[in-house]
């Protein structure tokens, strides 16, 4: 037996050690329960059998018979608690097996490959992960879906227990084939141990508990049901305290022995490829947090983020030497190639994306659509522009401040801005009065905008049935967002650089441009402009406007003329 053999034998055997500590600690449990039913029963034996008799003994025997009738139904009820509350499910986009017959056969011969119960069906997340998933409780078996594993030599039930393949979204767009089979194959190595009995027993229990404990924290029931809920997830969360250490060391355990199973396939192309693992996961973070966040403040949402991340890392590629040949890779088959309708798959992970991150509602509408990255500019950098610069000059409007002097007063210019950042009393005065008033400005917006998200966020919360998010419950979205809130300070940086932006375009021939890794973008003269954040920020924190004029004299905007507003 080779060390790898061993080493694989001894994690599935630390990992069987702790599913079986975990089911000791469901059996004491129930066997705390039965406690005083067994004793009723020996107390009513002994009566029967002419001993412990006496008005004393019947007391004892029916007081005991009391409490084990109470306690018997106090466990049905956790039981039943544990057993009909819905397991958390990741969202994700489906992918049936018609739809990606390539990636399913990519998948089902790797799992021949090593010796493992092959996925019962294959799903996308938008994130830069992969994992297996256990769906077989009964409320989530509703997704489309196919089973890996077809034809007469195949269990019945390899569909009903083996878990889904979840698959990172940019790891299709961005890695090749033979390197998405060299990644996949630790966490497809990990159907293995999910199909021995006694962990996938432990995971169940675990997995109940996590449920119940979730499902005892819904808000909005009244007493008669939310009480016994809570008690429900009160014993729920003891026991979970107790198997949380068992549980961590059975997963460790698992992903340990998955791991040196994997390690016979592919092993060489594994660490290449789990340099692209981490290359991805760079571009696709400033591909939200630079690029599709702004789209999504603006009530727009990128519908083709996997390509965009193709795009976003090509050009890592091209700007950073440590980067240098990863764009030799992509003359290789792209693993999207695997899809058969890759533009859909993209649409759908799209859209998911923007309901995890930003909190936008499960479809499309008037407030809500989806953006091309080539109307990216014009449906998105500008639009976000002028509706800061609108913001900007009614808050000024507000505060009183007087329009700059021009040919027309009541047009809006870059001058009235300027001036009164650089005024008497410096920035600490009108700078921090005019940041709190966009901030409360904003605050506003996102207030009475429907939903979540902002502006045209619609329903966020009440998707259709067939949310891909319904099983979460009903807790706010969005479930993982991106940045913290904003300062004043950058909030008022903002708006005063999008003016800038703004009357650079009407005044200077600039356009609105789109760039990968850092997002809207000014472009003079077909070049982006990145020196306009220190100009700006010297006159909304110091009161210095020098640096921005000699800015806007190099560009040639003329801040004393008029700039369009939405």
């Amino acid at each position: 037996m080779s060390g790898i053999d061993v080493g694989e034998e001894l994690g599935a055997r630390a990992a069987q050690a702790r599913a079986l500590a975990l089911l000791r600690i469901r059996s004491r449990a129930l066997a705390v329960a039965i406690l005083p039913a067994a004793v009723a029963v020996v107390l009513f034996a002994a009566d029967a059998q002419g001993h412990l008799a006496g008005p004393a003994w019947d007391a004892v025997r029916w007081t005991v018979l009391g409490v084990a009738v109470v306690v018997l139904l106090v466990t049905v009820l956790v039981a039943v608690s544990v057993a009909r509350a819905r397991p958390a499910m990741s969202p994700t986009v489906p992918v049936p097996e018609e739809g990606a017959p390539d990636l399913y056969r990519l998948v089902r011969d790797l799992a021949d490959r090593l010796d493992v119960p092959a996925p019962s069906a294959i799903a996308l997340t938008p994130d830069c992960d992969s994992w297996l998933e256990d769906r077989t409780h009964r409320a989530l078996r509703r997704g489309p879906g196919a089973s890996l594993r077809k034809g007469p030599g195949a269990p019945a039930e390899a569909a009903d227990t083996a878990p889904v393949l979840v698959i990172g979204s940019p790891f299709l767009w961005w890695m090749r084939v033979a390197e998405l089979r060299a990644v996949l194959a630790p966490v497809v190595a990990g159907t293995g141990p999910s199909a021995h009995p006694d962990i996938a027993a432990a995971r169940r229990f675990v997995r109940g508990l996590d449920a119940a404990i979730a499902d005892a924290a819904v808000p909005g029931r009244g007493p008669v049901r939310g009480a016994p809920l809570a008690f429900a997830g009160w014993v729920a969360r003891l026991l979970l305290r107790a198997c949380r250490g068992h549980a961590a060391e059975m997963e460790r355990c698992v992903a340990a022995a998955a791991s040196m199973r994997a390690q016979t396939v592919d092993y060489g192309l594994r660490i290449a490829a789990q340099e692209q693992v981490g290359l991805a996961y760079a571009g696709w973070d400033r591909l939200l947090t630079r690029v599709a966040l702004p789209a999504w403040r603006m009530g727009r949402w990128p519908s083709r983020l996997d390509a965009g991340v193709v795009s976003a890392l090509t050009e890592l590629s091209r700007r950073d030497r440590l980067a240098d040949g990863f764009a030799l890779r992509l003359g290789e088959r792209p693993a999207c190639d695997l899809l058969e309708e890759p533009g859909v798959a993209d649409e759908a992970a799209s859209l998911l994306a923007a309901r995890l991150f930003h909190g936008g509602p499960a479809e499309s509408g008037p407030g809500w659509a989806p953006v091309d990255w080539q109307q990216y500019p014009d449906e998105v950098v500008d639009r976000k522009w002028r509706s800061e610069a609108a913001r900007l000059h009614r808050v000024l409007d507000t505060l009183g401040v007087p329009r700059a002097s021009a040919a027309d007063p009541a047009v809006p210019t870059l001058a009235r801005v300027m001036e009164h950042l650089a005024g008497p009393g410096g920035p600490g005065g009108p700078g921090e009065a005019l940041a709190a008033g966009i901030g409360a400005a904003v605050a506003r917006e996102e207030a009475e905008a429907p939903g979540h998200g902002g502006p045209g966020a619609g329903a966020a919360g009440s998707g259709p049935a067939d949310d891909p998010l319904d099983l979460w419950g009903p807790g706010p979205l969005p479930l993982f967002p991106l940045q913290p809130p904003r300062t004043g300070t950058e909030l008022l940086a903002d708006h005063v650089a999008a003016m800038v932006c703004c009357a650079a375009v009407d005044t200077a021939g600039a356009a609105p441009g789109l760039d990968w890794l850092d997002g809207p973008a000014l472009l003079v003269g077909g070049e982006r402009r990145a020196d306009l954040a220190a100009p700006v920020l010297s006159l909304v924190e110091d009161g210095d406007p020098d640096p921005l004029l000699s800015w806007l004299a190099e560009v040639g905007v003329r801040s004393d003329k008029p700039v369009r507003l939405v």
